[in-house]
């Protein structure tokens, strides 16, 4: 079985220690990968650019998605993501301070799994990393993996 790797796409340096720390002090010691901006996570997600030797196959288990990013936000990452017939299941959670509703309706509207605002204290924001990481890696059944029967379209 293949390690259950974390996508986390965060820009901000203190957010990513934070959430490393949340997760190891939770005693989830899955493989993290770290991308700073929206350009990283869809070359990293379609083994483009610096990923371009990555094994397409080994998919994360989950993105964390922050939504405000440079050079592609988080928004427009999910929209592509969703857009494409080799990510469209792959388990999505915005994990970002922003509060405003438009945020949240639209990260819903794209296909996001699960919203998340990230709380100011950090034992709050430890115990949202301890239950996202019982849900998403342990209690979670991810869809079967691409080129699976049960993924195959019925032919007319």
């Amino acid at each position: 079985m293949r390690e259950r790797t974390i996508l986390l796409v965060e820009d901000n340096p203190d957010d990513q220690e934070l959430t490393l720390r949340a997760l190891k002090l939770n005693n989830i010691l899955n493989e993290v990968v770290t991308v700073e901006d929206g350009a990283q996570a869809l070359d990293y997600l379609f083994c483009e650019g610096e990923y371009a030797d990555r094994d397409a196959s080994a998919m994360p288990q989950v993105v964390l998605l922050d939504l405000k990013l440079p050079k592609i936000d988080g928004l427009e990452v999910l929209r592509r993501v969703r857009a494409d017939e080799r990510t469209r299941l792959l388990p999505i959670v915005i994990l970002t301070s922003s509060k405003e509703e438009r945020d949240v309706a639209e990260g819903y509207g794209l296909g996001a799994n699960s919203y998340v605002r990230k709380p100011v204290d950090f034992n709050e924001f430890r115990e949202a990393v301890r239950n996202l990481g019982l849900y998403w890696l342990l209690l979670n059944e991810p869809p079967p993996p691409k080129g699976s029967r049960w993924l195959r379209r019925s032919e007319p």
